[in-house]
């Protein structure tokens, strides 16, 4: 199984209520969504920036993620929040190397 990882970036100058919708969609997806992970970060270099990491068992998990009705509706929720365009990358994994008490 290749893992695969979906980076989400955009920017907004509402960030309180765009995680609230992140906490939001969390509770509506239990048991349905195919996410495993998600890293919310913000640019330290330019406020209002943000980059979602969100890692998925494979591609095909994160298209039946992305198809959910909850995942549609919140979606477009957070997108009416944003300032620009929302950009996507999907990413296979190549290489997953635990760099922790390595030598």
């Amino acid at each position: 199984m290749t893992a695969f990882i979906q980076i989400m970036e955009y920017e907004t100058s509402h960030a309180k209520e765009f995680d609230a919708l992140l906490d939001e969609w969390i509770t509506a997806t239990e048991g349905k969504r195919t996410a495993t992970h998600d890293v919310h970060t913000q640019d330290r270099d330019h406020s209002g920036r943000y980059v979602d990491i969100i890692e998925f068992p494979s591609y095909e998990a994160a298209m039946r993620n992305s198809e959910l009705p909850e995942t549609q509706r919140i979606a477009g929720q957070m997108r009416e929040l944003c300032d620009s365009e929302v950009r996507f990358m999907n990413l296979d994994v190549l290489r997953d190397e635990a760099l922790v008490g390595s030598k």
